[in-house]
């Protein structure tokens, strides 16, 4: 056995990507203040800041794709082709997935409090609500038995296909394992039309107080994650296809399911705190 595989830990090749990340999301990051904050230099420069900021966004984000794309090809390369991933590999991978999403909880946990605060606390300094009542007056809100209670049941069903996908995987059953993936694409993507639908006839406005702007922002941020997870899912899709995953070497498959029973549970709480008990 040659020196460079005597252990079974992964010793990253140098690569291009850590640092074109950087590149891409620092000027992203510039792009969005220039463009949010127009005026900064003063009056006159808002129509070039705000022109200049959407031609750096771009590039940026279009760099971001890039270098996720590249990098996570070269992930699947380490991983399938040159077997890299040894089991204390993935062991290190779902460590690194569970703190991951344990940074995303925090990120929940602080749209909550900001919902909570509001809510139980309308008289209270800074929020001063009208009537000093939640929701605020004038706020005409969803019906939580409508569309989200039809949200909810789409992304409970979604938690079970995934799971029948991941049970179909380990017990080397290639078609239950496709059908479970495809079906809960479609759900996700189901989930994704009715809330685009949702917002399209809300009666508030994310500029509109502090109800609208905890709303959106909380419900909002979960959408993104099911964006995200549906697109992570979808990948999947394609690597079991290309029969990458197999009964005892499938993390990226587990990394999807874990990130998407994730989405469902934070759901689970927006549907009982903010669209029943909060509206």
């Amino acid at each position: 056995m040659s020196a460079e595989h005597s252990h079974d830990y992964h010793l990253v090749d140098p690569s291009p990507w850590p640092f074109v990340g950087t590149i891409a999301g620092a000027t992203t990051f510039f792009g969005l203040i220039l463009y949010m904050h127009n005026d900064f230099f003063g009056e006159g420069m808002e129509g070039v800041l705000e022109g200049l900021g959407l031609w750096t966004i771009a590039p940026g984000v279009v760099l971001l794709f890039i270098t996720g794309w590249f990098w996570w090809r070269d992930v699947i390369r380490e991983a399938e082709h040159e077997g890299h991933h040894k089991p204390v590999v993935q062991l290190g991978m779902r460590y690194g997935m569970a703190l991951f999403i344990c940074s995303e909880v925090m990120f929940f946990a602080a749209f909550f409090w900001a919902f909570f605060g509001a809510s139980l606390f309308p008289r209270e300094t800074p929020y001063d609500l009208p009537g000093g009542v939640w929701p605020p007056e004038g706020i005409v809100t969803f019906d939580a038995f409508d569309l989200p209670f039809l949200n909810t049941l789409i992304l409970l069903m979604s938690g079970v296909t995934v799971t029948w996908a991941h049970h179909a995987l380990i017990e080397g059953n290639r078609k239950g394992l496709l059908n479970g993936l495809a079906i809960t694409i479609l759900l996700g993507i189901c989930f994704t039309i009715l809330q685009a639908y949702e917002y399209s006839h809300a009666g508030f406005t994310f500029t509109g107080g502090i109800y609208g702007s905890t709303f959106f922002m909380a419900t909002g941020f979960h959408g993104f994650h099911v964006i995200v997870g549906t697109c992570f899912l979808i990948v999947c899709y394609f690597r079991a296809r290309a029969g990458h995953f197999k009964p005892d070497h499938h993390f990226g498959f587990e990394a999807a399911a874990w990130y998407w029973h994730f989405v469902d549970v934070v759901w689970l709480f927006l549907f009982v705190c903010v669209y029943w008990w909060g509206g």
